[in-house]
Parts: structure tokens; sequence; C-alpha cells
């Protein structure tokens, strides 16, 4: 899996999909979203629990020898195939390409997937987010990678994470500053999003004011 820090091949779409994936929670974590690693987890579980059932089949027999334990070995084969399917079958259709999921600061959970196409440098975004109480919203993103890969094949932030800001509200009101205000449309219909996005701007312009040197009046006097 290729570093954020690392130049990858701009022809290279495994590359580009999975640098962009890990690009996301390290986005989201900084803006205090909080990462849940469940899925993760149960993978996990399910993964070193196959791995130790073949340990502990080599074990015995290299011990006991196969004919002793020929029985506890067919016992364990069989539950390792079980654990093993399993462990495809949540991969598949639990995790479903799930590369992130978790709570936003304002009680919302956010469950990411991403894809792309074969042959199509597009990064495919589905973004589902589910309030405490109503229904989910879903939001789709389909942007080429070149959008934030330069031509060395670095990943620059800024304007992955201005299109994630701008796409989806709740991103939008912790971030901001990254929100995009040619997006009128979405920040007429999300008042709390629009005053977040006043509010930093004239941070920034507060900022910058007070920055600017202040000009001295008159002119230099003439010596007599």
């Amino acid at each position: 899996m290729a570093n954020a820090s690392e130049k990858i091949s701009l022809y290279n779409l495994a590359d580009l999909k999975n640098t962009s994936d890990d690009a996301i929670p390290n986005y989201l974590n900084s803006i205090k979203f909080k990462q849940s690693h469940f899925l993760t987890d149960v993978r996990l579980g399910l993964g070193y629990t196959a791995f130790l059932i073949a340990a502990a089949c080599f074990g015995w027999d290299y011990q006991f020898g196969f004919d002793n334990t020929k029985l506890y070995t067919a016992a364990a084969v069989a539950v390792y195939t079980l654990i093993n399917g399993a462990l495809s079958l949540w991969v598949m259709y639990v995790e479903n390409g799930i590369i992130y999921s978790g709570t936003a600061p304002s009680g919302e959970t956010i469950t990411i997937s991403s894809s792309h196409k074969k042959f199509d440098p597009v990064y495919r975004l589905t973004i589902k987010i589910t309030p405490p109480k109503g229904e989910a919203q879903v939001f789709e993103i389909a942007e080429p990678f070149s959008s934030w890969f330069d031509e060395t094949g670095m990943l620059v932030a800024v304007p992955f994470q201005e299109i994630l800001a701008t796409a989806v509200p709740i991103i939008g009101r912790q971030d901001p500053k990254r929100v995009k205000m040619a997006s009128k449309e979405m920040l007429d219909s999300n008042p709390e999003l629009l005053d977040a996005v006043l509010a930093a701007n004239a941070g920034t312009a507060a900022t910058s004011t007070a920055a600017e040197p202040v000009e001295k009046k008159g002119g230099k006097r003439r010596k007599a």
C-alpha cells in the first residue's frame, strides 16, 4: 500500500485508490471525527482465529503424528473452512468497500465506501450520513485522481479535502475553510453550513487585515 507522502505511478490505479483511501481517515480524524474500528476488528479476529487453528493442526500433527490426531485434524479443517467462508462473506457483503466509518462531532454516523472501474481513472465515493433521528442521506462523489495528484505522483491534500468538505455538509461544518463558495445551492439549503463558512471567511479576513503593515502618514522632513 502506497504512503501518502510517497510518489506513486499515475498509471497505477490501485495505488492511486489506496493512497486516496488512506488520506480520508487522516483528514476526518484531524477535524474531530471519531473513527470506528469495528469492521476491521471483526475481520482481524476471523483471520487470526483461522491462523491459530492452522497452527494448532501443525503443532499436534508434528507432536503426536497424523494417525493419532486425524479426527482432530478433520474437525479443525471443517472449522477452518467455516471461518474462512465467514471472512469472505464479511469482506464481500458487510464491509463491501467501506474504507471509513465513524461519528461526527454533531452525532451523525458516517460511512464511506470507495471504488474505481478498470481502466477508468475516476475515484468514486459513496458517503452515507445517518443522523441520530431521521432518514439517512447518501452523497456520491466521482472525481478524476488528477484533481488531487500532481504530475509527479504526489497527493496534494488541500484540493482533496475541498472536494470532501464541499460535497458533504457535516464535513463542511467541521472544516468550513475547505468549502468552495461555488456550491451556492448546497450552502443555501444548509443554513448551519453557510454560517460556518461565513464565520471562517470572516476570521481569515480579520487575520489578513491585522497582518497588513500600517503605513506612516506624512513624508520625510527636509533638512534645513
